[in-house]
């Protein structure tokens, strides 16, 4: 059985381009303002706009510090990631470098739980787009809005990878508007500046139980809340190999997405707590944003972050169509799946895209006639599955910056910073995440479902690679 340090070539198993079963190629449709903006966008998720209020309502104000660590840590994963991905671009990005690295079983097993991840989350993005649209106009059944959503971004994936390069674009900059709108608003309110409100001082921070109202717990529950607000930042890497010239634009992607981790999060949950106290119903039930507006009695702003917290929804289901689509092909491109997957018309690999598209209906379906069995096992099944791929990140990234320093050292033009020791930090941070799990009854659940599909896909994967050995 070759090891990993045997294997070809990236290149040789899977072009930077990546030929299709039918001769023809992934286009290189994304231009440099694409993936500048899809790596911005990627922050801006439907976690920080919805997600955040149930971490706000556990951990109170020390919301802010959870923010700040988890954003470390993905800052560190994504500087390993953009390490690697600027050294040799892919459309599989981690699964292809894992698969090198480590062995064709891990990258298998990585690439596999990538691909369901995204594609429960197509389903859960789209159920919760068809609520907020269900507000503005009750009349009209929720599978209606699924329906149309689901059918609009598949046709526009299968079009051209440009359709997803400028949606993307678009979505990203009328977040990135919205965002930093909310942030000067509330930083006059703060200072009471704002027309019609005063300075709150700190009073939301030290009332209502304190900075830490609910201790330690609190604090570990709006950590692991915080964490899985992040995913879907490794879709950049994924768009680069699409992109004009990809081993630059990962470079500069990774590097424009690192600062404004700090200033959207961080500084979002650090004005929200101090706008409004914690414990305020309306921060779970509106939405932390929506309520902050509410409170400040800004007229129509309410509804105008909705139409944001729609817009971010899909924004999340057309980067998750793509994601998956692009890692499915370049999964069975390496011989770890259906063949038929890999035939690429007009540039787009369009029977993954169908693929991964009908995978996220029929999880949709399944929360419509099972939603208590079925499609929980599935959200349960991907709950710490973002983990279990920093770790994989993690572990090829040792493997392969020591061989391209021994190899092919003029391909590093992306560093991971004082290697190997933030790496390993970065690691054992990762699987510290993974044991604070076990501390909830809901969080093991997921965890013992993603360590059981973990072990499944692993287990396929080696019996694979023994195979072809």
């Amino acid at each position: 059985m070759p090891t990993p340090t045997t294997q070809p070539l990236l290149e040789s198993t899977e072009p930077v381009s990546g030929a299709g079963s039918e001769g023809q190629q992934l286009s290189h449709g994304l231009k440099q303002r694409h993936l500048s903006m899809i790596a911005l966008g990627g922050v801006i998720g439907a976690g920080l706009f919805v997600g955040s209020g149930a971490g706000i309502a556990a951990a109170g104000p020390s919301i802010v510090l959870a923010f700040a660590a988890s954003g470390l840590l993905v800052m560190l994963v994504m500087r390993m990631l953009g390490e690697m991905s600027a050294a040799r671009p892919s459309s599989g990005s981690f699964s292809v470098h894992a698969e090198r690295e480590i062995g064709p079983w891990a990258g298998l097993t990585v690439g596999w739980m990538f691909w369901t991840m995204l594609c429960v989350g197509v389903a859960a993005e789209a159920i919760g787009a068809s609520h907020v649209m269900n507000g503005w106009f009750p009349s009209v059944p929720l599978w209606v809005w699924v329906a149309v959503f689901m059918g609009f971004f598949c046709a526009t994936n299968l079009a051209a990878v440009k359709n997803f390069g400028e949606f993307e674009f678009w979505f990203a900059a009328i977040k990135i508007t919205a965002i930093s709108a909310f942030l000067v608003v509330c930083a006059l309110a703060i200072f009471g500046l704002l027309p019609g409100t005063s300075a709150p001082g700190t009073a939301n921070l030290t009332s209502h139980g304190g900075f830490f109202p609910n201790g330690s717990a609190g604090l570990i529950t709006g950590l692991l809340t915080s964490v899985f607000a992040y995913g879907g930042l490794e879709t950049v890497t994924i768009a680069a190999a699409e992109s004009e010239d990809p081993r630059r634009s990962v470079a500069a992607a990774v590097r424009t997405a690192m600062w404004r981790i700090a200033l959207f999060y961080v500084g979002s949950m650090a004005v929200i707590v101090t706008l409004v106290p914690w414990n305020d119903p309306s921060v779970t039930k509106s939405g932390p944003y929506v309520s902050v507006l509410n409170s400040l009695g800004i007229p129509g702003a309410g509804q105008l972050m909705n139409v944001v917290v729609l817009i971010a929804l899909l924004s999340a289901m057309n980067a998750n169509i793509y994601g998956s689509s692009r890692m499915a092909y370049s999964l069975v491109q390496r011989g770890q799946g259906p063949r038929a997957l890999a035939r690429v018309n007009g540039g787009v690999p369009r029977l993954a895209v169908l693929a991964s598209s009908a995978f996220g209906f029929l999880a949709v379906l399944l929360s419509y006639l099972w939603p208590t069995t079925v499609f929980a096992w599935l959200l349960n099944m991907v709950g710490a599955a973002v983990l279990v791929v920093w770790a994989f990140i993690a572990v090829a990234q040792l493997r392969m910056r020591r061989r391209m320093e021994r190899e092919e050292p003029e391909r590093l033009t992306v560093r991971m910073w004082l290697f190997p020791y933030l790496t390993w930090v970065t690691l054992a941070a990762v699987l510290a995440v993974l044991a604070l799990m076990t501390l909830s009854a809901d969080n093991r659940i997921q965890l013992y479902f993603t360590a059981g599909l973990t072990v499944v896909l692993s287990l396929l994967g080696w019996l694979k690679q023994r195979r072809t050995a």
